[in-house]
């Protein structure tokens, strides 16, 4: 099986560029398959650099964020009000949502159900709920097959709320999972489990800093358990790596840049 793509480039900026080039692609993918893009976003720094990629300048006619077809879900999600400072949804509406042009045509964004913030299982089961809505009935598809996930990668290994030797990482049946027992607060969440993420039809993860180095070195090198390398082993080459090159020095894993020579 072929392996994740590790896209490294000289700064945020130039990775930004490649970011946006890639996630367009994507959409005219998931467009030509289904007539909407669906997506799935997780918060920490990514929002900043989505926003980065997304907010620049068209340059062209094929260069456009068809926004009106993005259908965007949340990936992971902290179980308080959506203005809160944890709020994944906050953090996508004020680094990104709030400055789409208004005179653009929006996305639809799905948010948690605030009135289950009370039980974090019924705030899963609600929002799995939301995608079953989505993506048809449970009886007819095994799992929802997003066209996009856009993921960080904690200075940890995890990604999404799927943390290292958690007994979430083995969740097979859920496609939503509740966890109450978070290592990083808040402890309250939700989360798309393993198998939801892995089966994405494209994979992208965001990773910037020299503070991401000992990271990236773990995951791609030293400890295949970790969340993040658990979903480059199962995606393979769909799942692409968007990072700069400071967080991959000493990083020996085989690199390269988006859009590789020929590839568009």
């Amino acid at each position: 099986m072929a392996q994740a793509n590790l896209y490294a480039h000289p700064t945020v900026n130039a990775l930004a560029k490649a970011l946006r080039a890639y996630i367009l692609s994507c959409q005219t993918s998931g467009l030509t398959r289904h007539g909407t893009f669906k997506v799935a976003v997780s918060g920490g720094s990514l929002p900043k650099t989505l926003a980065a990629a997304l907010l620049a300048e068209s340059s062209g006619p094929d260069d456009v964020v068809q926004w009106e077809k993005w259908e965007v879900f949340f990936a992971d999600e902290r179980a308080v009000p959506l203005d809160h400072a944890d709020s994944n949804y906050g953090l996508l509406k004020q680094e990104l949502l709030d400055k789409i042009p208004t005179d653009q045509k929006q996305p639809t964004v799905h948010a948690i159900d605030v009135e289950q913030l009370g039980d974090v299982q019924e705030l899963a089961d609600t929002y799995e709920q939301l995608l079953v809505r989505s993506f048809a009935s449970r009886d007819s598809v095994k799992l929802p097959i997003f066209d996009l996930l856009l993921l960080g990668c904690g200075p940890d290994g995890h990604t999404c709320s799927l943390f290292p030797g958690h007994d979430l990482l083995r969740e097979s049946d859920a496609w939503v999972a509740p966890i109450s027992d978070s290592p990083k607060p808040p402890p309250k969440r939700i989360t798309l489990t393993l198998p939801v993420v892995t089966h994405g039809v494209k994979i992208a993860f965001v990773a910037t800093g020299a503070g991401k180095q000992e990271i990236m070195k773990k995951i791609f090198e030293e400890e295949p358990s970790l969340p993040c390398a658990l979903v480059n082993a199962e995606a393979g080459e769909r799942c692409s790596w968007f990072v700069d090159n400071a967080a991959v020095e000493g990083v020996s894993y085989q690199r390269s840049s988006y859009p590789r020579r020929g590839s568009l």
